[in-house]
């Protein structure tokens, strides 16, 4: 129970630092708000109210009293009420007290006053308004064979001071947090800079000099990240120039061996060592390939439908099909994935003889999906096809070329843009590789 109650309260809470942050803030700061309101409202501004509503109606029923008193007059006694108590007192003679009462619910005023009136006077012998005048509240009171109109200053029963106090008691609260918003919005800035180099980092785009920003620990973890990325940078830097030299050695042997094959007399070995050293160039060229750091190309806009068209077109073969949306585009690099693409449609044709390509996209998604009629790959070896230079003896068997790195090279470049490779059962009752990319 109490597990099902903590992840219910995590969903509640926001996921972003922010946002959670503005919380610690404006929580407490509208708490303590609220409680200085009711406090206020219940121990100051109502019962000073009622205190005021209460003096009032007591000078309402001792006019009354007098008034119904013979030995005074009565003019008089109306004047010097509406003088000195600042009440304007008007007797309307033989006329119906039959007045519909409607009580604002959710107003304090009406409440206390009916309150307050009620204690002295039949629910039948008053009626009030407190809606019809801007700064009066009219009131009539049963008398005899009429009855009295009073319009009352509004400020004789409720204290203005709350209008001072809810304005004093908001603006200050809200300028807070909007205070609170800025410098939130500073001290996250750097974390969200942090985290947005990380990710294009972690794709493989370049990112120009990182200046770490913000307080200590977000500074600290920014100057660990810039020499990690430095370190990356230098071993796949290391990594290239090696390969690159072992390539220049290589390839120098390699020259000198093809032209010794031209002055062999036996055409027969000649050949068979030709094919040999096409087959050492063209496993060295997979090497470079699966090692070459695609840290140099820059992301860009292209239309996926378009560059998928144009390696399919590339070979010219009746046996591809294809699926193909129009306009759909995708921002990364483009020279990598169409080696991705590529390597996947090879090895489609290496080991089948129809292929089939889809295109498409699906809210923040899109999709591409690479089928062949080939033997296909036992499914307890789908993931282990991703590892370099990883060879299986069963189904679709590696030629002598073949060093296992085309699956390794196309997982690598989608995974640098984000996305994903997964291997199924194609509908051809071949392999089918399904791409995932985000949009």
């Amino acid at each position: 129970m109490f597990y099902g109650l903590n992840k219910f309260i995590k969903n509640l809470l926001p996921k972003r630092l922010f946002y959670r942050a503005l919380l610690i803030v404006a929580v407490p700061v509208i708490v303590i708000q609220l409680i200085i309101t009711i406090v206020f409202f219940d121990s100051l501004w109502i019962k000073t109210n009622k205190g005021m509503t209460r003096a009032l109606v007591s000078e309402i029923k001792t006019f009354i009293e007098i008034y119904n008193n013979d030995d005074y007059d009565k003019e008089e006694i109306t004047n010097l009420y509406s003088l000195y108590q600042d009440l304007n007192i008007e007797f309307i003679k033989e006329q119906e007290f039959n007045f519909i009462y409607d009580e604002r619910w959710f107003s304090p005023l009406d409440r206390t006053l009916r309150r307050e009136l009620k204690s002295r006077f039949s629910n039948n012998k008053f009626w009030f308004n407190t809606t019809s005048y801007k700064e009066l509240v009219d009131l009539r009171i049963k008398y005899q064979n009429g009855f009295f109109k009073f319009l009352i200053p509004r400020d004789r029963l409720t204290s203005s001071s709350a209008r001072i106090f809810g304005l004093w008691i908001t603006v200050p609260a809200m300028i807070m947090v909007i205070i609170s918003l800025i410098f939130l919005k500073n001290q996250t800035r750097p974390i969200t800079a942090l985290a947005k180099a990380a990710e294009r980092f972690g794709k493989g785009e370049e990112i120009e000099e990182f200046k770490p920003s913000g307080a200590a620990e977000i500074r600290q973890a920014g100057f660990e990240f810039d020499k990690m990325r430095k370190r990356i940078l230098r071993h796949l830097n290391q990594r290239s120039e090696m390969l690159s030299g072992i390539s220049h050695d290589l390839r120098t042997p390699l020259t000198r061996m093809k032209l010794q094959m031209a002055f062999v007399k036996d055409k027969d070995i000649a050949n068979k060592l030709t094919e040999d050293i096409n087959e050492m160039e063209k496993m060295l060229n997979e090497y470079l390939q699966f090692t070459s750091s695609s840290y140099l190309e820059k992301d860009e806009l292209f239309d996926l439908s378009d560059l998928i068209e144009e390696i399919v077109n590339k070979y010219n073969n009746e046996n591809i099909s294809k699926d193909l949306p129009v306009r759909i585009y995708f921002n990364g690099r483009k020279n990598l994935i169409r080696r991705c693409i590529n390597n996947l449609v090879d090895n489609a044709l290496k080991y089948g003889q129809k292929v089939n390509i889809e295109l498409s996209k699906k809210t923040t998604n899109i999709f591409i999906n690479i089928e062949d009629d080939g033997p296909g790959i036992p499914e307890k070896e789908y993931d282990n096809v991703f590892k370099p230079f990883y060879k299986i003896d069963k189904g679709r068997a590696e030629t002598k070329s073949s060093v296992g790195l085309g699956l390794s090279i196309a997982s690598d470049i989608i995974r640098s843009h984000g996305g994903n490779v997964k291997l199924k059962k194609s509908s051809l009752n071949g392999l089918g590789v399904r791409i995932f990319l985000p949009v």
